[in-house]
């Protein structure tokens, strides 16, 4: 009966262990102050069109929002290469390059003080900041006004 009484006491002992660390674990994702895993999109206003983007998981996209949570970022954006439309930012961010060749929607920091919006395609090293979902190549070309000169872009997180 005594060893019975052991174990069952073991068995709970080591229960409440297991669900102790559990909730330790997971203490930490409330926290008020992470940034791109809380934020799940921003967006892209190009000449009154309001875009979604879906974001990537780096240090520059981190960055970026905490400098939108304080306010939007407008730009002047112009064409290069027939495939982007690119501005700078007035804000350096952390890179994360990578090789990387871009498609149509890819919003790209470039030399870590300039955003790019492709309606194209690019091989460089570049970090990627997110992606524009549910446009096609000639639908984006046709927002970006690409081809025509520069474009007013504002990033936001609303």
């Amino acid at each position: 009966m005594k060893n019975k009484l052991k174990i069952i006491l073991f068995l709970a002992s080591l229960t409440i262990f297991s669900v102790s660390a559990g909730c330790a674990e997971n203490s930490g994702t409330n926290n008020p102050n992470s940034t791109s895993e809380e934020i799940s999109e921003m967006f892209v206003t190009i000449n009154g069109n309001k875009l979604k983007i879906t974001p990537a998981h780096n240090s520059s996209v981190e960055a970026l929002v905490a400098i939108l949570k304080t306010d939007d970022i407008t730009y002047t954006a112009d064409d290069y290469g027939d495939f982007e439309k690119v501005g700078n930012i007035g804000h350096s961010l952390p890179r994360n390059d990578e090789s990387i060749t871009t498609q149509a929607g890819d919003v790209i920091l470039y030399q870590g003080n300039s955003i790019c919006l492709y309606y194209g395609t690019n091989s460089w090293n570049f970090t990627r900041i997110g992606k524009i979902e549910g446009y096609s190549a000639d639908e984006l070309c046709s927002l970006l006004g690409a081809g025509k000169g520069e474009v007013k872009v504002t990033l936001s997180l609303q």
